[in-house]
């Protein structure tokens, strides 16, 4: 239900320009899924064919691409993989939620999300996708904004309203679909709400046609969000019996980390 586009476009205003041609360029090898000539990924990453050769020619040099055939097509060798799988194998955060929030999927047959708050927006530390063909999909690594997404609004409500006014003030709040709450005052209101109740909702805000719930676990003293999402019509059917398999979760996870 989402599509695949390479993601890291370096608006920020830190971002390093050949940090960000790197990260993207191998976001286009994901989502072509092919050998790619020099020409084409030029294009893809709308750089000049030089910048593209030298950017190319230290990756492959480092190991993380090489060449195939007489076309001179490249492609990403594992390198970049088995960091990555060394890397997440070793996360003492995510080695102890996520059997968790496979457990979580399993039971509610929907998308979970683990969020965190990174400055304005919601960084997905890890996306368990659900079982069913038509879900929420979604990638780790993706940002979304605090105002539309559940897990965002579950972040914000851990906020003193000085403080939750204080940062509404300062983001930015587009309209991402027809639903998205951009006023400040419903978006109070509504988190309001969800803090009384003990779970946030996103109904479409995010993605027109998919509802989400959220809560925060604190682990070793970080609030994390975690969140089930998928099509509207499931979850509004099955929100009560959604909301009590989150509910337990997210209480499983944080008994787990007090004892």
């Amino acid at each position: 239900m989402a599509g695949q586009q390479p993601k890291a476009t370096g608006k920020g205003k830190s971002a390093v320009k050949s940090a960000v041609r790197t990260l993207t360029l191998f976001e286009v090898f994901a989502q072509h899924r092919t050998p790619l000539s020099l020409s084409e990924l030029a294009r893809a990453l709308d750089i000049p064919l030089s910048s593209c050769h030298g950017l190319v020619g230290t990756l492959q040099n480092e190991g993380y691409l090489y060449s195939i055939g007489e076309r001179h097509q490249y492609y990403p060798t594992r390198r970049l993989f088995d960091l990555a799988t060394a890397i997440t194998s070793n996360d003492p955060t995510l080695e102890l939620l996520l059997p968790h929030l496979e457990a979580l999927r399993d039971k509610c047959s929907e998308t979970v999300i683990l969020g965190t708050r990174q400055g304005p927006a919601v960084l997905y530390l890890n996306v368990t996708e659900g079982n069913q063909t038509i879900r929420y999909s979604a990638d780790t690594g993706d940002m979304k904004q605090l105002h539309s997404s559940a897990i965002g609004k579950a972040l914000l409500g851990e906020l003193e309203k000085s403080e939750l006014l204080s940062i509404l003030d300062k983001i930015e709040r587009p309209a991402i679909t027809p639903n998205t709450l951009t006023e400040q005052i419903a978006l109070v209101t509504d988190i309001e709400a969800g803090h009384q109740r003990g779970y946030f909702v996103t109904r479409g805000e995010n993605v027109a046609d998919v509802w989400a719930i959220a809560r925060i676990v604190h682990v070793a003293g970080e609030a994390l969000g975690v969140a089930i999402a998928g099509p509207a019509h499931r979850m509004e059917e099955n929100l009560d019996e959604q909301v009590s398999l989150l509910l337990d979760c997210c209480a499983t996870i944080e008994a787990g980390f007090q004892v």
